[in-house]
């Protein structure tokens, strides 16, 4: 008897810049070191798009045809792509249509997906709650953000945290108990006051005056983030667990949102789960906004078997926040 469809991840690529840039080369640039950056985020490079004309949409290509590889699929074939970003190429047209384009994707719809370091998360739920529907059997979902183009090297608050990055899934249908089994997505909108751009939307135009102020750069306030990011990513991924009746050990990996180490170990501590268990790439890509959760999926599908139990969980300005559980099906 056949199970329920569900969506699944059938294959994952990502794509990071060879431009490194070190605690090292920040001490150079503002007042901090590699020591108190690392006891504090536990971050010690990241990876820096710095070719000129290149957008979010070229990592993503990237993390893409990686897949398009892997799978010998034709762009053709693929009947959606969701972009989870925050600095997409334009305020429109979607970045989605852009990588539709450069891949040959002519078949495809797309859009972006807004939710800052959740929205891969939200874009993974987005793409396969249209799977589900029976209507779509093959969708692209890909994390990408160019941060380096929104952070201010002189803010030392944020310059430290932040690196580029994409990364990508395919979702396809399964039939064998694979692939999303819950999820539990929030949003509260009134942390949008630590953490935000200032300007560049409807509420406040780009102006000379706004450019000189620096205000098309990520502000965050460090301390009310980190506090409601620890509880609201710890207090989701044991709702999570609690709600499957699932413990610590039925988990094969948790797949955390890259963004502080401390963050990481309060969530992973929360549901039980041993450090083995934890996806940890921050020490080289820094946070990489929508991309951390695929990038971590990416390292580490040589390590992942069929059936492994995954939690994904993010937590990003908004603020918004979430876990997944998926069954790993490749």
């Amino acid at each position: 008897m056949s199970q329920t469809m569900k969506a699944a991840i059938t294959a994952v690529g990502g794509y990071v810049p060879e431009t490194k840039l070190t605690n090292f080369d920040l001490e150079k640039m503002v007042d901090t070191n590699d020591e108190w950056i690392k006891s504090r985020t536990g971050i010690e490079e990241r990876r820096i798009l710095r070719e000129p004309g290149k957008a979010s949409s070229d990592m993503a290509v990237k993390a893409i045809e990686e897949i398009l590889r892997t799978k010998n699929l034709d762009p053709l074939e693929i009947d959606c792509i969701i972009c989870a970003t925050v600095t997409p190429d334009m305020v429109f047209p979607a970045t989605a249509n852009i990588i539709g384009d450069k891949i040959g994707a002519k078949n495809a719809f797309g859009f972006d997906l807004g939710a800052a370091c959740s929205g891969f998360l939200f874009a993974l739920n987005t793409g396969a709650a249209f799977i589900e529907t029976g209507k779509y059997k093959k969708i692209i979902v890909v994390g990408v953000d160019k941060m380096s183009s929104i952070i201010d090297y002189t803010d030392r608050a944020t310059c430290i945290i932040f690196g580029d990055g994409a990364g990508a899934v395919l979702l396809e249908p399964n039939f064998e108990g694979m692939g999303l089994q819950d999820a539990i997505l929030k949003s509260d909108g009134s942390g949008s006051d630590f953490l935000h751009i200032k300007a560049g939307g409807s509420l406040k135009p780009a102006s000379i005056e706004t450019v000189l102020a620096k205000e098309h750069y990520a502000f965050q306030d460090g301390q009310p983030v980190f506090k409601f990011a620890v509880k609201g990513m710890a207090d989701v991924s044991a709702e999570l667990l609690e709600r499957n009746n699932l413990t610590g050990d039925d988990i094969a990996w948790l797949v955390p949102h890259q963004a502080n180490l401390r963050i990481i170990d309060a969530t992973a501590n929360r549901m039980g789960l041993p450090k083995e268990k934890v996806m940890i790439n921050i020490q080289k890509f820094g946070n990489t906004t929508a991309a951390t959760i695929p990038l971590c999926l990416w390292e580490w599908q040589t390590k992942l078997n069929k059936g492994d139990n995954l939690i994904l969980a993010a937590f990003g300005g908004g603020f918004t926040w979430g876990a997944a559980w998926i069954k790993w099906a490749i």
